[in-house]
């Protein structure tokens, strides 16, 4: 079930067709060549959240929440009480003192909230009849507390009970939060990032304010990430990537990715072209803390966080939007699309005397504020330094339906869903060769043989 020759989306309007571009039959640094296909939903599965080093959860449309081991493909737990569509997951684990326990925590459009047992499959705690549906949602380990987001934010406790509420004045409500030092949090609303400061009273009591306003995206913010304990960066629906400080929240740098096209092979020169929105969104940012991944439109674009400045960039990673990526390490990264694909990546240096193998040129990159002049000089591709190329080493194709997201269990394999209703988990073949071996021998061992 894997796909061996790729071929690039064809380009629309007067954009150039894609060169086909083939990997060859082996792929020796692709190591998932073995797939297991798990059932159990009946819609589309969006979110896939790692328990522990064994245990993942997946929730989607059909509104359950199904924990499985990631080992044996066993499905574990199926938590059901959710009415309608899963909007947001994550982890909630909390130390009292005497032991850690992880829980799962979820958000529904049936405009309820519900902490679970992943061990038991219980519900331990629930709320409904929200003002609004959950969008997203944050743990504060340190205060023991969680935040969530939607048409207002709220702050509750590990007992459930609502410490504090501001609500929101736009009409997409909070679409994204992350925390940031010094007890403050950043919610993304339509364009604007709003840093909230949390109060701890004597009395363990908790309230919030809102502390700053950043409006300097032009589009609608589509993804926002923690970097590194002094960074965080956020990415727009016009493509436009922003690094900020965390502390003082000030831009640290600016950039704005344009797909360019060229008018023909000889022609040296970038020249500004009007892509289409779809083209040039940021659809997910994910980082390693040295460098920032970006899905934009079908492309990838990789982001030094120490030179501020791209290092890497493909135009037609995938034949439609990549919709999630991972950094494996600094040179290794691995992304999935709308075209059913999961794809891994290796940067490599760019040949001196050859257009690199993506079949668009890059974009100009501008840094400081946005309203800077936007019309930058033309510059030439042998002008910008230290830019190198993504090279595919790896397709996996199993899923018929776009592929949503993935969770990485290292050594034990890879988790994927998609729109298929499907999770399939993909293993390293050779390891799992010589598991199997080495149990078979273990077993003529205790038998004393045949």
């Amino acid at each position: 079930m894997l796909r061996w020759i790729l071929g690039g989306r064809e380009a629309q309007g007067s954009l150039e067709k894609s060169s086909v571009l083939c990997i060859g039959e082996e792929q020796p640094k692709n190591w998932f060549t073995e797939l297991q296909v798990l059932k159990g939903h009946f819609d589309i599965v969006r979110f896939l959240v790692q328990i522990d080093d064994f245990r993942c959860a997946s929730a989607g449309d059909d509104g359950l929440v199904l924990v499985w081991n990631v080992e044996t493909g066993e499905r574990l737990q199926e938590l059901r009480g959710h009415s309608q569509q899963i909007t947001a997951m994550t982890t909630f684990t909390c130390d009292d003192g005497d032991t850690t326990h992880t829980s799962l925590l979820t958000a529904s459009s049936d405009r309820s909230l519900s902490l679970w047992d992943p061990d038991t499959g219980n519900r331990v705690q629930t709320i409904s009849d929200l003002q609004s549906s959950v969008k997203c949602l944050l743990v504060l380990e340190r205060l023991c507390v969680f935040v969530s987001g939607g048409g207002e934010l709220c702050v509750w406790n590990k007992d459930f009970q609502l410490q504090c509420h501001r609500p929101n004045h736009s009409d997409t409500g909070i679409t994204a939060l992350i925390e940031l030092p010094k007890n403050c949090i950043a919610a993304a609303m339509d364009k604007e990032i709003v840093i909230y400061r949390l109060t701890v009273s004597t009395d363990s009591s908790i309230s919030v304010a809102e502390v700053r306003c950043l409006s300097d995206h032009q589009d609608r913010i589509r993804a926002l990430i923690n970097v590194n304990d002094g960074l965080f960066a956020s990415g727009s629906h016009a493509g436009e990537l922003i690094l900020w400080d965390a502390i003082e929240w000030n831009i640290m740098a600016y950039e704005h990715i344009l797909w360019e096209e060229s008018q023909a092979c000889t022609q040296a020169e970038i020249r500004l072209a009007a892509p289409k929105p779809s083209e040039m969104s940021i659809q997910h940012l994910t980082t390693n803390g040295r460098h920032i991944l970006a899905a934009v439109g079908s492309g990838l674009y990789v982001f030094s966080v120490l030179t501020k400045t791209v290092v890497a960039y493909r135009k037609a990673a995938h034949d439609s939007n990549v919709l999630h990526t991972m950094l494996l390490s600094d040179s290794e990264l691995m992304s999935c699309s709308e075209d059913g694909s999961v794809r891994m990546w290796e940067i490599q240096d760019l040949p001196l005397s050859a257009e690199p193998a993506s079949s668009g040129f890059f974009g100009m990159w501008t840094f400081g504020r946005p309203n800077k002049p936007s019309a930058p000089p033309l510059k030439k591709v042998v002008d910008v330094p230290n830019i190198r190329m993504l090279e595919l080493t790896g397709d996996l194709i199993g899923h018929s339906g776009a592929v949503q997201m993935f969770v990485s269990f290292r050594e034990n394999g890879l988790v994927t869903c998609s729109t298929d209703h499907l999770l399939i988990l993909w293993k390293n073949g050779e390891r799992q060769s010589q598991l199997r071996s080495l149990a078979l021998f273990q077993k003529l061992e205790e038998n004393e043989g045949l």
